[in-house]
């Protein structure tokens, strides 16, 4: 395995586990740690970022350049990811089991609709 691929494996876990605890612990009412949460998601969504610049910079990639496309697949990936959670959370806490069925559904389309969109179609 190669050095680069062992530090993304590394911050990628680290910075996935502090995300979903972080999204977990403002998400379930009973926990009663809303800002904690936050601050905890943030956290880990800062260590999964600097994973990805990390790793452009050991495998001697060109860093990200911002233009239209790159935007909109970040902002699809976004919504996506959001429709999921919310379709998960619909599920799983508010036992709301056919309205989260298809929200996260619907999640999951979205997220397969960025193949597409970033590779094209031929």
């Amino acid at each position: 395995m190669k050095k680069s691929t062992f530090v993304a494996m590394l911050l990628g876990t680290v910075g996935g586990i502090l995300f979903a605890l972080g999204m977990c612990m403002a998400l379930i009412p009973e926990w009663n740690a809303f800002q904690p949460g936050v601050i905890m998601g943030v956290i880990g969504a800062v260590v999964l970022l600097v994973m990805v610049l990390v790793w452009r910079k050991m495998e001697n990639k060109a860093p990200v350049k911002l233009s239209g496309k790159t935007i909109g697949a970040t902002l699809i990936g976004i919504v996506g990811a959001l429709l999921f959670g919310v379709g998960m959370c619909l599920t799983m806490v508010w036992s709301n089991m056919v309205v989260g069925i298809i929200v996260g559904t619907a999640g999951i389309v979205v997220l397969l609709c960025l193949i597409p969109f970033i590779r094209g179609l031929k």
